[in-house]
This record gives structure tokens, sequence and C-alpha cells, in this order.
């Protein structure tokens, strides 16, 4: 199917909402499917793909956020200490590794019964995919590439400075 014959949702729609969020940014987007918007954007320490698809049969607006890292095997069972030591720390989101790929993506949804999703509400799980994936990328990066610890790691990412140099 050729994008231009895909039928294009009514401004209230979720997905309108995600498009009108990544125009007014300058972001990259790309309409993937009818129910697919996916956003590029970079990052302090990496490029973001970020898909939001509308799951219909359960009127709910998913995120799922992206990045370039490779966990190779050997380092798989430390990241998922990690990871799991990450999502206790999250309120709202998680990450998830994908085993078979070695693939790490942050992931959300919201639950729109009979609704649509307000600016805000997109906005929100913008930044909050974002600031996730800012925040704990560096730790991912010393346990795949410099073979720390989770707990070491997880030391390093929780370490905020504050004031200028």
């Amino acid at each position: 199917m050729s994008l231009l014959d895909i039928p294009t949702d009514s401004q209230d729609s979720p997905l309108a909402v995600v498009e009108e969020i990544a125009s007014s940014n300058d972001w990259t987007f790309e309409r993937s499917g009818q129910d697919e918007v996916t956003i590029l954007t970079r990052g302090q320490w990496t490029d973001y793909q970020l898909s939001f698809t509308w799951m219909g049969e359960i009127d709910a607006l998913h995120l799922a956020c992206a990045f370039d890292m490779k966990i190779p095997p050997a380092r798989q069972a430390e990241a998922q200490r990690l990871i799991a030591a990450i999502n206790e720390q999250l309120w709202v989101g998680h990450f998830d590794l994908w085993a078979s790929s070695g693939s790490i993506m942050y992931r959300q949804a919201l639950l729109l019964p009979g609704l649509t999703a307000s600016p805000a509400q997109c906005e929100l799980m913008l930044e909050g995919a974002l600031h996730a994936c800012e925040r704990y990328y560096p730790a991912l990066q010393f346990v795949v590439w410099a073979g720390k610890t989770a707990s070491e790691a997880m030391k390093a990412a929780m370490f905020d400075t504050a004031g200028e140099a």
C-alpha cells in the first residue's frame, strides 16, 4: 500500500496529535501505516526512533522508543539486571531487552477508552521516553562496552551534577 493510500485520521485522532507535535518541533516523521506514526529525533547520546501506534482493539496509544544499541549475548544477563534496576526507578513506562535481537526499547501505553489523547498527554509521553533514554543510555553503555556490573552502572546513572563548570 502506498503512503498516499493510507486514510488520514480526523484532527482529534491521537496520531494526528502526535503528528502535530512532531511538526511543531521540526522533527522528521512519517505515517508508517494507518495506525502508526514514526518520529526520528536526535538526543545527547544517540538518535531515537519513536513509534506511536494506535491499538484500536484495546483503545490504547502505544509508544516504543528505540535506539541503536545491540547487547551482545555475553552481556545480556547483566543488561537484564540493569534493566530491572532501571525499571524500579521508573514510575511510568519501562525498558525491555529483546533477547533474540539484542535490542533495547523503552515502552509506554496510554489507555484511552472512548477518548482521544490531548496534546499535553502526548507531549508528556514523548518527553518521558526521551528523558528516560537519555538518563539511562550511559549506564547501558557501561554494562555493554565497559564491562561494568549493573550496580556500578546504576550508581553512575543516578549521579546528578549541580551547577556549571
